[in-house]
């Protein structure tokens, strides 16, 4: 593959800060001698100063300078011009000094307009509103700068548009893929650029295309494995059934059996969790009414409750016992079942579940407290993801595919689910799903 040049962002930057400076200076001073160019040619063509000269110059072979010097002061009076008359064997001494210093300068743009009358004489002319010379070098000054703060103020937004836009595009991007959009990149326009904004956009669509990739080699292995298992699993259960009713040592035969179930029981939990990963919110949608279901799940659960010698408390408010949700019934009976079968897992005999129900801000909140050893902090971030097992103290039986299930069944709603634990002691699980209507 044929390597294209890069041009670095490094010098896109140095570059379009040196032109914007550049730019800057140049144009400033052009507009400056333009502006005071024009303003001289318009003294040098004002009508009857040629006609003013040349009676001027009468004035002064017949009546001397002092005449001529008082009519032209009094015709720049008229006009509001500073008039003098120059000879050419004459000095410029009876020009203010700042004006022979405009004259005689080779780069200056504020010079006196100089109106050649004949090969003898010229007349200098400059406006009276700046007794020094020309015209107020403050309004120049305040030009520049204006018209230098308008090109920087520009070149710094594009740069910073320049710089800032693709990596928005991409902190977008990357956060619509973490919620589960996959199937998205980095747009090709950004991701051809030929600077570091470019090289890291195309390393983030490779990086991305490995990941899912491999997600999805580890899904569809996950998923195939936990299938194929069935069958061969429901094999095992008939052969050892038959094993038992032939007279096998039934202690032998029930810890078979026991072991057959629980394998049983994870390759359900596995496919249950790809399956809602796979629909995501695509999934069927009714009116729920959420403490029913939890009433239901804690009616399914008290033969286990019982056995575990665990005590559950369901409290909700008025509110929320009529409130709806918009979902699938069975998945979200799923997830409270799960919540649920961990809190009485780990939660020893004589102690109590607490389930509390509200509505919070068009929010149905539903929170399930065990009274159990609680999980280290640490650990607490990765409850949610699955095959992971917190400490000893939670180990318990299963396999960390619950709270997966249930995390993936509340994302699907567009709720929310965490954990933290309890002062009290124990862990507590926060959902909180959105309300469809109260009634």
């Amino acid at each position: 593959m044929k390597r294209r040049l890069t041009f670095s962002l490094f010098w896109r930057i140095f570059l379009s800060i040196w032109l914007a400076m550049a730019v800057t200076v140049v144009s400033s001073n052009l507009a400056t001698r333009y502006l005071l160019d024009r303003e001289r040619q318009a003294i040098e063509r004002q009508v009857g100063l040629q006609d003013l000269a040349q009676r001027a110059i009468a004035i002064r072979e017949q009546d001397g300078r002092g005449d001529a010097w008082r009519f032209l002061r009094a015709q720049g009076e008229r006009l509001d011009l500073h008039l003098v008359l120059i000879q050419r064997d004459e000095h410029d001494d009876s020009l203010p000094k700042p004006i022979r210093e405009r004259m005689n300068s080779a780069w200056y743009p504020q010079k006196p307009a100089v109106i050649r009358i004949s090969d003898e004489y010229r007349l200098i002319a400059w406006p009276r509103a700046s007794g020094d010379g020309w015209l107020d070098p403050r309004f120049f000054r305040t030009l520049e700068l204006g018209f230098a703060f308008i090109l920087i103020t520009l070149a710094c937004w594009w740069i910073a548009r320049l710089v800032s836009r693709p990596l928005k595009h991409m902190e977008s991007t990357a956060r619509e893929i973490a919620a589960g959009r996959n199937q998205l990149r980095v747009s090709q326009k950004i991701a051809g650029r030929r600077d570091e904004v470019g090289q890291l956009a195309t390393a983030f669509n490779a990086m991305t295309d490995q990941l899912c990739d491999l997600l999805e080699r580890q899904k569809g292995l996950l998923r195939d494995i936990s299938h194929d298992l069935r069958t061969p699993l429901t094999r095992q259960r008939i052969a050892i059934e038959l094993a038992s009713d032939s007279g096998a040592d039934e202690a032998l035969i029930a810890s078979i059996l026991r072991q057959n179930e629980r394998l049983e029981a994870m390759t359900s939990q596995i496919l249950s969790l790809y399956r809602v990963a796979e629909k995501g919110g695509d999934i069927a949608r009714e009116p729920v009414k959420p403490v029913r279901l939890i009433n239901q799940v804690l009616r399914d659960a008290a033969d286990y409750a019982e056995h575990q010698g665990v005590d559950c408390q369901l409290s909700a408010t008025d509110e929320a016992s009529g409130v709806t949700v918009l979902g699938d019934a069975g998945l979200l009976q799923r997830a409270f079942d799960n919540i649920l079968q961990n809190a009485l897992d780990h939660t020893p005999p004589g102690k109590s579940v607490q389930i509390r129900v509200a509505v919070e801000q068009q929010w149905v909140c539903i929170e399930i407290r065990d009274q159990g050893p609680g999980a280290e902090e640490g650990s607490l971030p990765h409850l949610f993801e699955p095959f992971f097992r917190a400490d000893k103290s939670r180990g318990g039986s299963g396999w960390g595919l619950g709270l997966a299930i249930a995390r993936d069944i509340v994302n699907a709603h567009d709720g929310r689910i965490g954990a933290r634990n309890d002062e009290s002691g124990g862990l507590r699980v926060a959902i909180r799903l959105p309300v469809f209507t109260a009634g």
